[in-house]
């Protein structure tokens, strides 16, 4: 068991990116943290990075309920409870795929991965947090501009960040009897080896290819730890952290 002052929480995804900037953050600060990830190495690389902090690896496969399951068993029997979920993983899937060429297999793996396995993560979270003493805690999905604004030949991953999005406020509302706060954080461009490629230019609405900014992912990370560290009277429903001048806001 971990410190009883500690707080708990689940990120998946952690192997890289978004998710292992987000686990440091929160190591650094006395979190406990569940590691979730398809692969173990990366996740105890990402442990590793914050020697002697209390975390937790655990390979799984968000889109597969057995694994979802065991993953929040696992947390619980090491830490007690859970506090926070960060809903981090997720794929592009194939990129620069017109949508009538976009294989049915590629659609339905972004489907899985990105909207099912955060449903599923987020019904695992609900459980313990309704049912644990003292009740409740926080869910934070990772959405993305694509939540709002498309990029030529995204449809699975747009789809799915459209969904998200409900989810989002579908869990808010429905947790809020059993002190279940829910938000969501939109990113655009966080400097992570899934974005290295919109620095050497990437395809645009104008059919233009153009190089774009990127922002530190340490950014991303200080602001979800802002969103979990907030007492559950307070939520931050939706959040919007992009590199400045990326072409989004207006016509670029």
């Amino acid at each position: 068991m971990t410190d009883r002052n500690s707080k708990i929480a689940v990120v998946t995804g952690a192997g890289s990116g978004i998710g292992r900037a987000v686990a440091v953050e929160l190591l650094r600060a006395g979190w406990s943290v569940a590691l979730a990830g398809r692969r173990a190495e990366p996740l105890t690389e990402t442990a590793a990075l914050v020697p002697g902090a209390a975390s937790l690896a655990v390979p799984a496969d968000v889109s597969r309920p057995e694994d979802v399951d065991a993953l929040f068993t696992a947390t619980v029997e090491r830490f007690g409870r859970v506090d926070l979920l960060f809903n981090n993983a997720g794929t592009f899937g194939p990129g620069g795929v017109p949508v009538e060429e976009l294989p049915y297999d590629a659609w339905r793996h972004v489907v899985d991965t990105n909207l099912n396995g955060a449903f599923l993560c987020a019904q695992a979270a609900y459980r313990r947090m309704k049912e644990q003493d003292p009740r409740g805690g926080r869910i934070i999905n990772n959405g993305s501009i694509s939540a709002h604004t498309p990029r030529p030949h995204s449809v699975a991953y747009t789809a799915t960040k459209h969904a998200l999005t409900g989810l989002t406020k579908s869990l808010s509302l429905d947790g809020r009897p059993y002190g279940i706060a829910v938000g969501q954080i939109d990113i655009g461009n966080a400097a992570t080896d899934m974005t290295e490629r919109m620095r050497a230019g990437v395809l645009q609405a104008n059919g233009e290819v153009t190089p774009e900014p990127v922002m530190d992912v340490a950014d991303v990370a200080r602001t979800v730890r802002h969103m979990a560290e907030l007492p559950l009277e307070a939520n931050v429903q939706f959040a919007t952290v992009l590199a400045t001048t990326m072409p989004y806001i207006g016509r670029g």
